[in-house]
């Protein structure tokens, strides 16, 4: 019996061989870690959605950060409860709101080896629970835009690194880079969340935020998950108003997305691995029907796979352990 020259399975006879020829690779680098911080409350809370997921006081965020910053894991994105809300979302730029002091905290406590990204939306500080200033039903998006540049430049006076426009309000990238710059802030870059679909896989982070729409939904603002054309265009919108970063969010139902934009655009790519992704994760492990461990790494395999450089995902602190093991 004759065989072929080539025979693939040379390369995966042994772990170590294996791992030599091994082409995409997980590594801590990759990795944003979500944290929710609640105002107004003296002890963490647990989401019921995502096992494992806090809310956490602002003292509580600042230790977090240091056993971020201890397992290796290099950025946070912050996320903000705060104890008071109204139609307009105003203590989202309180200079003394929960993600401002969260900020400053998180800069004393863990130094300047840990990237601060924040979260540029009022869906979690307005009465409505929609991302920007709404009147009879409808969201305005040029009234929203005022306030997110606000919202931003509070942000970086309390030291971000890095901002992140998420509500999917036209021109909202243009604006914040503008606000930024005329505030003195040239230096703090943006993460858009440049194609940010109405997903089903964000019930989750709902709960944890406290954003539920208490009306309607969001899909006037954030885009059919059935458009990949539609979201290259809204990434071509961020990449000419000055995004430093582009986002498609969700990830795992959105790899082509992911590739599309990595193959087209000359800059670097996140996705977000979000909370109903690792809820099916949590749930399915939980039961014994999947190896967790394993699960977490072969979908992060994929996603970056695909071609995102960064991942923001809620299993960055297990992938530290699970590396280091």
């Amino acid at each position: 019996m004759s065989f072929p020259h080539l025979r693939m399975r040379r390369l995966r006879r042994t772990p170590k061989i294996r791992e030599m020829v091994r082409e995409v690779r997980i590594d801590l680098d990759d990795l944003i870690y979500p944290i929710f911080v609640e105002e107004g409350v003296d002890h963490r809370v647990p989401v019921g959605a995502m096992p494992g997921i806090f809310r956490l006081p602002v003292e509580e965020a600042a230790e977090e950060a240091r056993s971020i910053v201890s397992l290796g894991v290099p950025a946070v994105v912050l996320f903000g409860i705060p104890s008071r809300k109204d139609e307009l979302g105003s203590s989202a730029y309180d200079e003394y709101g929960v993600v401002q002091n969260t900020i400053r905290a998180i800069k004393k406590a863990a130094t300047d080896d840990l990237v601060i990204i924040t979260d540029v939306c009022l869906c979690e500080y307005t009465s409505h629970g929609h991302c920007g200033v709404v009147k009879d039903g409808k969201l305005l998006n040029d009234p929203t835009l005022e306030i997110l540049e606000k919202v931003a430049v509070s942000h970086g006076r309390a030291g971000a690194d890095v901002v992140g426009p998420s509500g999917m309000i036209d021109g909202q990238v243009g604006a914040v880079r503008r606000a930024l710059d005329n505030a003195g802030f040239e230096d703090v870059a943006i993460m858009s969340y440049s194609a940010k679909h109405a997903s089903n896989m964000y019930g989750p982070f709902r709960e944890a935020a406290g954003a539920t729409p208490q009306f309607g939904d969001r899909k006037s603002y954030q885009m059919d998950y059935s458009n990949p054309n539609e979201a290259l265009r809204e990434v071509s919108l961020d990449v000419q108003e000055g995004a430093d970063i582009v986002m498609v969010k969700p990830a795992l139902a959105y790899l082509d997305v992911i590739f599309r934009v990595k193959s087209k655009f000359d800059l670097p790519v996140a996705a977000f691995n979000v909370s109903g992704e690792y809820a099916m994760v949590k749930a399915a492990a939980e039961k014994g029907w999947i190896d967790e461990a394993k699960a977490i790494l072969e979908i992060l395999t994929g996603i970056k796979r695909a071609g995102a450089d960064m991942i923001v995902t809620y299993f960055a602190k297990d992938v530290a352990k699970i590396l280091k093991q």
